[in-house]
């Protein structure tokens, strides 16, 4: 990759989002903008090499997708002209299309341009699941691959429903406009969603050399800060910001000098991000305290106990699987289960958590989920089950793109006998 692939390349991981955002605002159309600032990219690998990189490749890219979009609406606009009208148009859409102005914030309620797409696209007349799932892919860049890697279905099934929705947008006629304040509240559920997955793909890459994307770790931080000054009130965007922050505090230390991935216990505690750790606490403590906490504020709590143990095995273990069953009354959810598995294998052995763990073996959502059977691989190995374990970390391998994990997983059936 020479030096203007190599940019073009940390543009789209960086700057994409705020590319679409800003070429949306020309575009008024979610597809017309995304091809447009793919165009400008393409663009980009020619008119740099010929022309030097930019000192500020997204400003390019920008003015680019937007050129490329006004002559793609003038161009509709003259075409349209030189139509014969052959129906009346419907006075009733016409008049919609001209009261909603897209991703116009006059009251500027939410003031970063990526935040402010997300709550355009994480409409209420859109299942959750698309709002997330379109919105990662269109404003946060996430390749459909990896967004159906986080949703658990296949990459065909994620690109069928992506394109269900954005179906559903171009008929219902749904109008990208910035919500109103009053509006935030119904949208927030969607918007928290979308960055705790941003935050997830970019934690442990699901495919890739790099067991982090930094970028995308950063980015999810500083949406949730600026979300969290826009909504100081909504204890469930502290527990975001505690979760985020408390999980990432480890960032420096989940590799060793070679690149090998290390487990929580191998981990150097000392060079965890001791501040990062101090600030989710008392953002926990505060959600903790109004009652009935929500999921993140549960996640939050669950991953700060990990992370103020003295050790890994003088973590509060007890503690960690009532936190979970707390987050299962909230969150029903089968990765919640099998997560719960594993502090439950150090409060009553491996043995019972394998068995609840081969409960969750029949659920239809955990059906290629690599962690899975590399849960059911450790469960084993302790349980002196070592051709079982073998077996189960080469399908956890199988399913498994991200090199650093596969390294690990390659050790492991190696040498399955090593604590």
């Amino acid at each position: 990759m020479n030096a203007v692939e190599q940019a073009v390349a940390d543009a789209h991981r960086r700057e994409w989002g705020l590319v679409l955002a800003a070429t949306v605002r020309v575009a008024r159309d979610l597809d017309l903008a995304e091809e447009c600032v793919q165009e400008a990219y393409v663009a980009a690998l020619t008119a740099w090499e010929r022309d030097s990189i930019p000192r500020n490749p997204a400003a390019w890219l920008t003015t680019t997708a937007k050129r490329r979009a006004m002559d793609a609406i003038r161009r509709e606009q003259a075409f349209k002209s030189k139509l014969p009208l052959l129906i009346e148009p419907d006075e009733e859409v016409e008049e919609m299309e001209e009261m909603e102005p897209v991703l116009e914030d006059p009251e500027g309620v939410v003031p970063d341009e990526r935040l402010r797409l997300i709550f355009t696209c994480c409409h209420p007349a859109l299942a959750q699941e698309a709002q997330v799932a379109l919105t990662l892919r269109l404003v946060c860049g996430v390749s459909t691959a990896d967004i159906a890697k986080a949703f658990l279905v296949s990459e065909t099934t994620m690109a069928a429903r992506m394109t269900r929705a954005k179906k559903k947008i171009s008929t219902a006629r749904i109008p990208y406009r910035v919500p109103a304040a009053a509006e935030l509240p119904d949208r927030l559920r969607g918007v928290l969603g979308v960055i705790h997955l941003l935050f997830t793909t970019g934690h442990t890459a699901p495919s890739g050399a790099e067991l982090v994307r930094s970028e995308l770790v950063d980015r999810s931080l500083h949406l949730t800060r600026v979300l969290r000054d826009l909504m100081p009130d909504e204890r469930e965007v502290w527990g975001l910001l505690a979760l985020l922050l408390v999980t990432d505090a480890r960032r420096a230390t989940r590799s060793g000098a070679d690149g090998r991935l290390l487990r929580l216990e191998e981990q150097d505690r000392s060079q965890w991000d001791r501040d990062a750790i101090a600030e989710a606490h008392e953002l926990i403590v505060a959600g903790l305290r109004g009652g009935n906490p929500g999921r993140y504020v549960l996640q939050a709590a669950i991953a700060s106990l990990y992370a103020e143990a003295p050790s890994y095995h003088e973590t509060d273990w007890a503690q960690i699987v009532q936190l979970y069953d707390a987050l299962l009354r909230v969150w029903p959810s089968p990765v919640v289960a099998l997560n719960r598995t594993v502090p439950l294998a150090m409060v009553a052995g491996p043995e019972a958590a394998l068995s609840e763990l081969e409960l969750l073996e029949a659920e239809p959502q955990l059906a290629g989920y690599r962690y899975l059977p590399a849960v059911k691989a450790d469960l084993l190995r302790r349980l002196g089950r070592t051709e079982e374990a073998v077996e189960a970390y080469r399908e956890a391998l199988a399913l498994t793109d991200n090199e650093a994990e596969r390294e690990f997983l390659t050790g492991r059936i190696a040498d399955p006998g090593r604590p």
